[in-house]
């Protein structure tokens, strides 16, 4: 199993470039983002050619943090704004060669109109990744580290990715937000291993490295495996210590379980 560092949590000190350079030299597969607007496509995409690794993906606009905001894709008369973070994210996604866009819903009441909303918006960003080869992905995100997010299940994602029948719909499967959400990670992991374009994994409950808590991720992954997944997992998580680098004894042994 291949691994993929999350460079929205690691290596923070660093530039997103020479995060890309921190995660080669650390061992990882391929590198994942969360909102790379602020860099120049070029400088990314050189570090990327540099060190051979793929951008799997990254995340639209959050909207304004500082006023709450966690997304924008479910959030009832600000389809304009949502579009265009779409529209921003597939053509950096395009221009840096990254196969997924992580499209975030926001904080809502759960209502049919944010239902109508996230669904139509969907669509939209459909239509437009198609036109390059990029996947749309939805995740459900848990309640006790964002209340309110409209998306918080995986059955509820599953039933949008259903509904709207786009081949480029995928499901984001973060097992730390599902095992707080729902637990039965291996269930879950089984049954919608068909609609699944990536997964992610931290520890439960500090989302620190994944070497502790109350998942098995040595086991959780050999199941991943099992179920016939190929591409790299992503480590999404909160460095516990001063540095990423200082906890990344988890890599190797991972690895060395592979081997066995």
């Amino acid at each position: 199993m291949t691994f993929s560092a999350n460079l929205g949590f690691l290596f923070t000190d660093l530039s997103l470039p020479d995060r890309i350079r921190a995660a080669k030299a650390a061992g990882f597969d391929a590198v994942e983002c969360h909102f790379p607007y602020e860099t120049p496509v070029q400088e990314v995409l050189a570090a990327l050619q540099e060190t051979g690794l793929a951008m799997l993906g990254l995340n639209t606009s959050p909207g304004n943090l500082a006023a709450g905001d966690f997304g924008l894709a479910a959030l009832t008369g600000r389809e304009e704004e949502a579009r265009a973070a779409i529209e921003m994210a597939v053509d950096y996604a395009e221009a840096i060669g990254a196969g997924n866009v992580h499209v975030m819903a926001g904080k809502t009441d759960g209502g049919a109109g944010a239902n109508a909303t996230f669904r139509e918006n969907l669509g939209h960003a459909c239509d437009l990744a198609a036109k390059s080869g990029i996947n749309i992905l939805i995740e459900p995100i848990n309640h006790r580290d964002v209340p309110g997010y409209h998306l918080s299940l995986v059955e509820q994602a599953a039933d949008i990715i259903e509904a709207l029948g786009r081949p480029n719909l995928k499901l984001m499967f973060d097992c730390y937000h599902t095992q707080i959400m729902q637990g039965d990670l291996t269930e879950r992991l089984r049954r919608y291993m068909d609609i699944i374009g990536h997964i992610q994994i931290a520890a439960v409950p500090d989302r620190g490295e994944p070497d502790a808590g109350e998942v098995h991720f040595p086991n959780l992954i050999a199941a991943i495996r099992e179920y016939g997944f190929t591409g790299p997992i992503g480590a999404e998580y909160k460095p516990r210590g001063s540095s990423t680098e200082a906890g990344l004894g988890w890599l190797s042994a991972f690895r060395k379980q592979k081997a066995q």
